[in-house]
């Protein structure tokens, strides 16, 4: 495919200047730049690198002068990162899924599959599924018992979708996510030691020595719309109740959500993060990498959390944090800056023991 610069403009609602009717065929950085390249040098620090390439055109900062570097055309953006959000969505291609219904798929006669839907090499498709329409299943695909999959969805190889999940149109799920595994839910016949030490806070008293008893997870999950779920990410079943992730919300690579987990609207899970079981999120919360959260708490709307935080306690809404015990970000800062200057207050004090004797 090859686009015109002003179709390109067009789409990201940007003016451009120069041959408009210049074709471009992808998108690279300035130095590597191809003829037929879109250069992307959105900041003064990458238009030096222009010269190293190549490129007829580029996407600018507002203000450069696209003549004065060897340029026929440019694009200028306002918002740079929010402009790439629609550049790499016009001229990516998405991943080769053929039409129609791959005769190596396993599909059970009681499933539902909507118009037009794809569905690759060796997906299974348990009982009483539903496919919505337009979806996109890739290979080595298995879809459980039960479940509904919304339209337009787009499920890459690997993905593994329990039983009873209901999951909105549009989801993106990558390669390796696991939906709607069994919650890890144990427990023992009389109190065991980490309930004591969880209640006394460090003393694990006279539990007995036992073995753990599983307890099942009956409930499902329940997936808003246009929600994405990264590579080898995993959602539990709820014991009882279902756990939930809202719409738009989008969980990054290596994220766990434990069982019962509400997540709210528009979050962002990065990677590697993991949410202990009865979590429940507002909307719009943003944790970091490596976040770890404990169970049965709350976190309010609009809260940040900076990576590796651990957040042990409820967090009001709007609030950034950072840290283990996670704390208000200010602070934080304040107690590793009282951090640094203990050594230094510590051979003070020795000093000044020294000169009283």
């Amino acid at each position: 495919m090859s686009y015109s610069i002003s179709q390109i403009a067009t789409a990201l609602g940007a003016r451009f200047e120069g041959d408009g009717e210049l074709s471009i065929t992808h998108a690279s950085e300035p130095q590597d730049a191809a003829a037929d390249a879109l250069a992307i040098a959105m900041d003064p620090k990458y238009g030096a690198r222009l010269s190293d390439g190549k490129a007829q055109a580029a996407i600018l900062w507002d203000g450069a002068d696209w003549s004065e570097l060897g340029l026929k055309a440019a694009i200028f953006v306002p918002r740079p990162r929010y402009a790439m959000s629609g550049l790499t969505k016009m001229l990516d291609g998405g991943p080769e899924i053929a039409p129609g219904i791959h005769p190596t798929a396993v599909i059970d006669d009681s499933a539902e599959i909507g118009a037009n839907a794809a569905i690759g090499p060796l997906v299974v498709i348990g009982r009483g599924v539903r496919i919505g329409a337009n979806a996109r299943i890739a290979s080595h695909v298995s879809i459980a018992h039960d479940t509904t999959l919304g339209a337009d969805a787009l499920i890459l190889p690997g993905v593994r979708i329990g039983p009873n999940v209901a999951i909105g149109d549009r989801l993106i799920a990558q390669p390796g996510a696991v939906i709607g595994a069994d919650g890890f839910s144990f427990v023992t016949p009389e109190k065991s030691a980490v309930e004591n030490a969880r209640k006394s806070l460090g003393d694990t008293g006279d539990a007995a020595q036992q073995s753990w008893t599983r307890i099942h997870s009956l409930g499902g999950v329940i997936i808003g719309d246009d929600v994405e779920v990264g590579a080898n990410a995993t959602i539990d079943r709820g014991t009882i109740r279902a756990t939930e992730v809202g719409n738009g919300t989008k969980l990054d690579n290596l994220v766990h959500l434990g069982h019962n987990v509400q997540v709210g609207k528009d979050c962002l899970l990065c990677g590697q993060t993991g949410v202990a079981g009865s979590v429940k999120f507002g909307d719009r919360v943003v944790l970091g990498g490596q976040c770890g959260v404990s169970d049965n708490i709350f976190i309010g709307d609009d809260v940040i959390a900076g990576g590796g935080s651990k957040i042990l306690t409820n967090v009001p809404a709007g609030r950034v944090i950072l840290g283990y015990p996670a704390v208000k970000m200010e602070t934080h800062v304040d107690m590793q800056k009282a951090l640094r200057r203990l050594p230094r207050f510590m051979k003070a004090q020795q000093s000044a023991a020294r000169d009283e004797k």
